[in-house]
């Protein structure tokens, strides 16, 4: 993969649909009840999931809070795309 290949941008917004489809697949509507319960601030969490930049400690956390693998996270939605 080409450095160029994805965008800052295109990389959080990636980060943000895959953190909020799998929230929603542990069976939370709420981003703001999921949030509350894995004591993780909720305006931050929000953010997270709009695709606002975040570090990597967080994403870890939240990862951690998905009760998932960084390998199982990162195994769908960031595949790499033909020029």
């Amino acid at each position: 993969m080409e450095e160029s290949d994805f965008s800052k941008e295109e990389v959080l917004i990636k980060l943000g649909k895959r953190i909020k489809e799998l929230r929603i697949a542990k069976g939370y509507s709420s981003y703001e009840y999921f949030a509350y319960e894995h004591n993780i601030s909720r305006a931050q969490y929000g953010r997270y999931e709009k695709g606002e930049d975040l570090r990597f400690s967080s994403l870890a956390k939240v990862i951690n809070a998905l009760g998932i693998t960084m390998k199982d996270f990162f195994a769908e939605g960031f595949e790499e795309t033909e020029p």
